[in-house]
């Protein structure tokens, strides 16, 4: 049976998306058999990451309501063939997803994936809850202020309180990914350092990606970033798809100068 990985976070703009779209590709290009799908039902962008919105003929909407079956709305990435997409729909609101319905697909999707990402819609309205319902690991994603660590304080909080492993008594594993990390700002006392973000998510870190500008032309152009052998987000992504798996990786040394490693982490 595969296994369920929700991408979430507290708030909007903190990069879940992408790192939805680059672990689905990381994880595939590492031999397993992935499926992404888009839970931010009227706000898809999964497929623009991904480079794959003019393939949209179904959604997972579509197949939820019985309007086509789960082979029809499948879309096989372009260069890998071991990764497979379900976009959102673009007309529905979050409101629609119902719960036995979304249990019904996913259940259905284990049988075949082993693996099953779930790019969860910000904020923690019913979208949200239908995504972390059935997880199995949560990513949870914040980028380095204030703001964003709070809101991810509080989505922890839910997911271990109405998550359905929660309601049997078991709990969700869940890690934190620092996006957008500015070692420059860290240094200075602007940015949150690593060790303050753990300090107040009191969870296991599981990976920390640096602001890279080219993230932005790789969407533009729906070419993940991950293929990109020179940046060192794309690096950062790799690393995370293989700590999913069980490998014990080295962070990335984000210093800006001798000994900045130690400080960036506290």
């Amino acid at each position: 049976m595969g296994e369920v990985i929700t991408v979430t976070s507290g708030k909007g703009g903190v990069g879940k998306s992408t790192l939805s779209a680059n672990l689905a590709v990381g994880l595939s290009e590492l031999g397993k058999k992935v499926v992404a799908i888009d839970f931010d039902i009227g706000l898809r962008n999964l497929d623009m990451i991904l480079g794959l919105e003019n393939r949209i003929v179904y959604d997972v909407v579509d197949v939820m309501e019985g309007r086509c079956n789960l082979s029809q709305a499948l879309i096989n990435d372009k260069r890998s063939k071991n990764l497979y997409f379900l976009p959102a729909s673009q007309t529905n609101d979050k409101d629609i997803l119902d719960r036995e319905k979304v249990r019904e697909l996913l259940e259905k999707l284990k049988k075949d994936f082993d693996i099953i990402i779930l790019d969860s819609p910000a904020g923690i309205e019913s979208g949200f809850e239908h995504s972390i319902f059935l997880a199995d690991r949560a990513l949870v994603v914040s980028t380095p202020d204030v703001s964003a660590v709070r809101d991810a304080d509080r989505v922890i909080g839910i997911i271990d309180a109405k998550s359905q492993k929660a309601k049997d008594g078991e709990e969700v594993k869940k890690y934190v990914i620092i996006n957008r990390l500015k070692p420059e700002m860290v240094e200075t006392g602007s940015m949150l350092s690593v060790d303050d973000v753990l300090n107040i998510l009191a969870l296991p870190l599981i990976g920390v990606v640096p602001d890279d500008e080219k993230i932005i032309t790789s969407t533009n152009e729906g070419e993940p970033i991950y293929y990109d052998k020179d940046s060192q987000a794309a690096e950062a992504y790799r690393r995370i798809a293989r700590r999913i798996l069980g490998e014990e990786v080295e962070f990335l040394d984000l210093s800006v100068k001798k000994g900045f490693f130690k400080r960036l982490f506290g």
